[in-house]
């Protein structure tokens, strides 16, 4: 139990400096260009930078769907040839109330509501009352949406922060219907504001036959630069979730935005493009009309362009958008603080200072109460710093202040299992035993204890880091990553370098 190969040490020296060698690009200003290097990112309360709290618009959600609810219901009758006195949307109770043609003609239109298929199981909830039928989005339907619509919308900012450059942003559901954004390095987040206020759903229509005029299935739309409204039809004839691409060009001496279609959106923009020559066709983006050129013939290359007052910086955030995709619902800014950083300074050194400090206190008070054998553990202790440091560089992890202060705290645990093994052997010896027996029966019986008060430690902190978010899952995975280097260099560095000492030495009394 206390031998060590001479493989097994070089083992366990070679991980000591793989663990300082990862440590090393933390500390240089400019690390070799020509090695994959990794550091560690500073968090928003190290580095400073701009925090954003989102809110899904759950109401334009149940607006949208039970718009689309309306169409279906309206394609649907009309498909069945049966006819409506009227169709309307309740918004305050999430219903849909169609009043039939006739009371012969009940029963068909039952059998047509009843067809509609719901997006989510369980979604529609159909009744009558006072003659008509009510079609429902049942709550737990709503919420369903709601929920996928926040995770949606989590990945969707996510492409839209990384495409700006941002270096490693925090994105967090809070609550349900709830975003957090943290983004280090940011003092300014107006771009960013209105990158992520911008819904970016785009849509093309054709525009109605009486473009001043909105009928039955057509709704007024505003033109660029305050040049009125026209009508166009609901229905939406490609969608802008087909495209595959979008990138900001030049085209004739203007900037414009070209796009790329998928598959389906091609076959979609060839078939209405070659259907309607000669007409209009409006290009919408959240409400309102970028552009409405005439088709000129039909488009069957699934490209296009949209035209525009356009500024290279315009285009790009434009041609941004469309490429990560269109929000399930507009998110607004309910909060919004920024950390200047010189906070960031301040934090970090006194941050640094708190670590030196607990650092040497720890240090001497094992070499005062330990002599050698404390020296031993405070050697490892050191190595148990570099190896956390080198982890979380490896997978280039985001420490903030509750990740130092988990570091901190790690430190205190490992010599903790220090001070155990050390007092086990104490009392080995104050029983007479020899050294090599005090050793051995120390490290034995200190281990079993070390591995349960450790094993119990990891698995709180693994649900800590699992089911918490932002600074508490920061603080656990700094004590888990910790937990681990502790184990290895409490039972295997910090045993290899007394026992080395021992079979050199071999004392007639252990320094304890």
């Amino acid at each position: 139990m206390l031998y060590y190969s001479r493989l097994r040490m070089l083992g366990v020296v070679g991980i000591c400096l793989i663990s300082a060698l990862l440590c090393l690009p933390n500390f240089m200003k400019s690390p070799l260009p020509s090695l994959p290097w990794h550091q560690v990112h500073l968090g928003l309360d190290l580095r400073g930078g701009s925090y954003l709290l989102l809110q899904l618009d759950t109401k334009t959600l149940q607006h949208d769907r039970l718009q689309s609810l309306e169409g279906e219901i309206r394609q649907g009758l009309l498909s069945a040839h049966l006819g409506y006195r009227n169709i309307e949307r309740d918004d305050v109770t999430a219903s849909v109330l169609i009043t039939p043609r006739s009371e012969s003609e009940k029963e068909k239109d039952r059998n047509v509501l009843n067809d509609l298929t719901p997006s989510i199981p369980g979604e529609l909830a159909i009744s009558e009352k006072e003659g008509r039928f009510v079609v429902s989005l049942t709550k737990e339907s709503i919420r369903s949406r709601a929920r996928e619509a926040v995770s949606r919308s989590i990945e969707i900012v996510r492409r839209r922060i990384d495409s700006t450059g941002a270096i490693d942003p925090s994105i967090a559901r809070e609550g349900e219907d709830r975003i957090v954004l943290e983004l280090p390095g940011i003092s300014d987040p107006q771009r960013i504001k209105t990158l992520l206020g911008t819904t970016a759903r785009m849509t093309f229509h054709l525009v109605s036959p009486d473009p001043t005029h909105a009928g039955p299935g057509t709704t007024m739309l505003p033109l660029p630069g305050d040049r009125g409204s026209i009508a166009v039809e609901d229905r939406i004839d490609v969608d802008g979730a087909n495209l595959s691409d979008a990138a900001a060009t030049m085209s004739e001496g203007q900037w414009v935005v070209e796009l790329k279609f998928d598959n389906k959106g091609a076959d979609d923009f060839a078939r209405i493009t070659t259907q309607n020559v000669g007409k209009p066709f409006a290009i919408v983006l959240d409400g309102r009309i970028l552009t409405s050129p005439v088709i000129n013939g039909p488009i069957t290359a699934g490209r296009g362009i949209i035209t525009g007052s356009f500024t290279a910086r315009s285009a790009s955030d434009l041609a941004l958008l469309l490429r990560a995709g269109a929000l399930p619902a507009p998110l607004t800014v309910v909060e919004q603080r920024s950390i200047g950083p010189s906070l960031g300074v301040a934090s970090i050194h006194a941050g640094v200072i708190s670590l030196a400090v607990g650092f040497v206190l720890v240090v001497l008070f094992m070499l005062l109460f330990y002599a050698r054998f404390g020296l031993y553990a405070d050697i490892a202790l050191f190595a148990n710093l570099i190896m956390i440091l080198a982890i979380l560089s490896l997978f280039e992890a985001t420490l903030t202040l509750p990740g130092m202060a988990g570091i901190l705290l790690t430190l205190g645990m490992a010599v903790d299992a220090n001070i155990l093994i050390n007092e086990r052997i104490r009392e080995e010896v104050r029983q007479g035993r020899k050294p090599l027996q005090a050793l051995q029966a120390g490290f034995q019986r200190a281990t079993n204890t070390i591995i349960d008060s450790n094993a119990t430690a990891f698995l709180a902190h693994v649900m800590l880091f699992v089911f918490g978010t932002g600074a508490v899952r920061n603080f656990a995975l700094a004590i888990t990553i910790g937990i681990v280097t502790t184990l290895f260099t409490t039972l295997v560095l910090s045993r290899m370098l007394i026992i080395r000492w021992y079979a050199h030495k071999r004392p007639q009394e252990l320094p304890v």
